[in-house]
């Protein structure tokens, strides 16, 4: 039997204590210094960039064979890479729209917008929960329900609507087109 499975002294032990104080610190520092939007509400790419800090940070705590330095330097190219994406997303267009899911309306003024909803694999009961969610009992009184960048479905009331303003041209159904009274 081989006990190295077991223990393998001290040396491992101080280099797993020593990566994880220190990669963790770094990693907040890094974190509060490249500022909110690095962990703000999760879009894809905000996921994406989390699930590979979490990854890359949790191989190291154990893997006696990578040196904190490197540990280091990858937690801090992958939030860089995040922040210079972030900051490109802010100043083009273009690069916005191809890191961006747009917001997507799913039901406006008594319509459920079934083209987008299939689209995006929604069906009527999440529509209601999202409507339960934000206190209503039922549709009426709902003006719209939109599918948000992250994901969460969000319920402007019929009181709430305004002018409509923050509804984007490209949530009015699915692609740009005209909400429908799709009740089919």
């Amino acid at each position: 039997m081989d006990i190295s499975q077991y223990w393998d002294g001290w040396e491992p032990i101080i280099h797993t204590l020593v990566t994880v104080v220190a990669g963790y610190v770094a990693l907040l520092v890094m974190l509060r210094i490249s500022g909110p939007r690095t962990m703000a509400s999760m879009t894809p790419l905000d996921f994406i960039v989390a699930v590979t800090i979490g990854s890359a940070f949790g191989r190291t705590l154990t893997a006696v064979e990578v040196p904190l330095a490197q540990t280091v330097l990858t937690l801090a190219l992958l939030i860089l890479l995040q922040w210079v994406l972030a900051w490109l997303r802010g100043r083009s267009p273009r690069v916005r729209g191809l890191l961006d899911a747009p917001p997507v309306l799913v039901y406006y003024q008594g319509s459920f917008q079934r083209r987008a909803m299939r689209r995006h694999q929604l069906v009527e009961e999440d529509v209601h929960t999202a409507v339960r969610k934000s206190g209503g009992g039922s549709l009426e009184g709902v003006s719209a329900v939109v599918l948000q960048q992250d994901g969460e479905l969000g319920v402007i009331a019929e009181g709430q609507m305004g002018d409509g303003s923050s509804l984007l041209p490209f949530t009015q159904g699915d692609g740009g087109e005209r909400p429908t009274d799709d009740r089919r």
